[in-house]
């Protein structure tokens, strides 16, 4: 009987620690592409011009590919897999992805079009030279939307039939493309790396899109799927994917909104701060990726099946146990992330191009996102369960709390206390914040308990436990400071020694205070341990 797989299903932590290698892996390789850039053109005007223009398509990407698509996709594809079998779910893929190349080629080529008019949106502080490299790089990068769009939704594909290490994998193929891509072609376009060059790094990133999504089809193969030109879109499959992502769409736009509304008011403060913010948001995806981003994928696949087959109570074990985990992953992060912040960043990010100050500034930038990392990252586990038990508009209309909320604060912070793009940065963090608090509270009154005694044990045993990383962190910080002339393998190594301690400390106290994460993390390392010594 269809479903009866499902008795011994849980949250796949094996799966997760699975993802969250392959995740690191990429964000690994996402920090040194970030790093090389930065070293190469460090975070002036350039920089500014070319995140702005990568940001444009890449509002769309978050918008579409990685956000309403694939979490409507993978919630409708798992139903039917649960319910018609693999058959009737790779005609239903078929249909999608002939849908996603018509929808997106044509949302590429707007783009190219209408690009002056949406980077004047965008950064309406920008003047003119720096807008129109702005514009003349959007219109290189654009059609990235599409190879991205399509990598997203063969990873949804893979997600849904439990393949999930090729799909966490192939953004490091879109950073391998980027970085090899972007340095060659900017070397030949000017081999002394000014501004010309970034038309380079435009170039890799198109090439990076299209390794992100090649490395996916063989896999994708080998797992039956046979693609087959299908413009039939009137399959209830279809339906109801294109339904849910419509909340999905405006619920991910109050994101972008928020996106947007930060770009106009830094586009205002400068040579220096959008790029400063997009380090720092860099870095700070790190263990939202590893952790949050795991988590979540290998979650929603268990609560989609479960939610359309009636396990309510399996569906409500499995969210809350993820979210805890991600609790348990996330906190210490943040806490290590503030606490070291300006050594971290001046390590990664500080030679070449990339001075002193900075350094200063971006440190300052990752202080204050890393306060809503937490919150980061379960909204990324809870917010596709509503979708999952058919409550589509309510991660829209907190969304839209959220920019009310983001104005507000932006308007505050910037205007009125003067924080410059500190206070963007907290606007961030504390908007985010919010976001999951709504959620959460809306969960618990639609679907019945999410075990919250467990959560705010969790929560409070782990703000403990982390309590020694900001100790160490602090006090190994004046220690490294020390340190900055030294050669960067002995600053890497003593920032190593710091941070191990600080994780060790952290490990000891969880296993002390017997928080529930820490047996699962003990029991994945277990695991490993066995397969490396069969």
């Amino acid at each position: 009987m269809k479903g009866d797989h499902l008795k011994n299903e849980g949250l796949n932590t094996k799966a997760a620690g699975v993802v969250a290698g392959a995740v690191m892996l990429s964000r690994v390789l996402g920090l040194a592409r970030e790093l090389i850039f930065a070293g190469l053109f460090g975070a002036g005007r350039g920089m500014d011009a070319f995140l702005t223009a990568f940001r444009a398509p890449n509002l769309l990407r978050d918008l579409f590919a990685e956000g309403a698509l694939s979490t409507a996709f993978v919630t409708v594809f798992s139903q039917r897999i649960a319910t018609e079998g693999e058959g009737s779910a790779w005609k239903l893929a078929s249909k999608m992805a002939t849908l996603t190349t018509v929808f997106m080629s044509l949302v590429s080529l707007l783009g190219v079009i209408f690009a002056a008019q949406f980077i004047g949106f965008l950064a309406p502080g920008f003047p003119a030279e720096k807008a129109a490299l702005t514009i003349e790089l959007t219109r290189i990068m654009y059609p990235f939307i599409l190879l991205v769009s399509l990598a997203a939704l063969v990873m949804g594909m893979l997600n849904a039939t439990n393949r999930f290490t090729v799909p966490a994998l192939a953004s490091s193929f879109f950073n391998i493309g980027s970085i090899a891509g972007g340095v060659i072609f900017g070397w030949w376009i000017d081999p002394h790396f000014g501004e010309r060059s970034l038309i380079g790094l435009a170039l890799g990133t198109l090439l990076g899109g299209l390794l992100q999504l090649g490395v996916q089809l063989p896999g994708l193969y080998k797992a039956g799927f046979r693609f087959v030109l299908d413009f039939n879109w009137r399959d209830p499959g279809v339906r109801q994917i294109l339904l849910l992502m419509l909340p999905a769409v405006i619920a991910a736009s109050a994101v972008q909104i928020n996106v947007m509304v930060n770009s106009i008011f830094a586009s205002y403060l400068g040579n220096g701060p959008i790029s400063w913010l997009s380090y720092a948001f860099r870095l700070m995806q790190l263990p939202l990726g590893v952790f949050g981003v795991a988590v979540a994928t290998v979650t929603l696949p268990v609560i989609s099946r479960a939610a359309v087959l009636g396990e309510m109570g399996r569906f409500r074990s499995t969210l809350a146990k993820a979210m805890r985990l991600a609790v348990f992953l996330t906190l210490p992060a943040a806490v290590g992330l503030i606490a070291l912040a300006q050594p971290i960043i001046a390590l990664i990010y500080q030679r070449g191009k990339f001075l002193d100050a900075d350094t200063l500034h971006t440190a300052e930038a990752l202080q204050y996102y890393a306060i809503g990392l937490v919150g980061y990252s379960c909204i990324k586990v809870l917010s596709p369960a509503f979708y999952a038990i058919n409550h589509k508009w309510t991660p829209m209309m907190v969304s839209f709390l959220s920019i009310g909320m983001n104005l507000l604060l932006n308007w505050l912070f910037i205007f009125h206390l003067g924080m410059g793009h500190r206070g963007l940065a907290l606007s961030t963090a504390l908007s985010a914040t919010m976001n999951f608090t709504l959620l959460y509270i809306l969960m618990t009154r639609i679907s019945g308990s999410l075990e919250t005694k467990a959560m705010a044990a969790t929560f409070g045993r782990c703000l403990l436990a982390a309590l020694p990383i900001g100790l160490v962190g602090w006090l190994g910080q004046h220690w490294l400071a020390g340190l900055g002339h030294e050669h960067v393998l002995i600053r890497a190594l003593a920032l190593l020694l710091v941070i191990s301690g600080a994780t060790l400390l952290f490990l000891l106290f969880s296993w002390a205070l017997k928080i529930e994460g820490f047996q699962e993390f003990l029991g994945l390392l277990a695991r490993k341990l066995r397969r490396k010594s069969a």
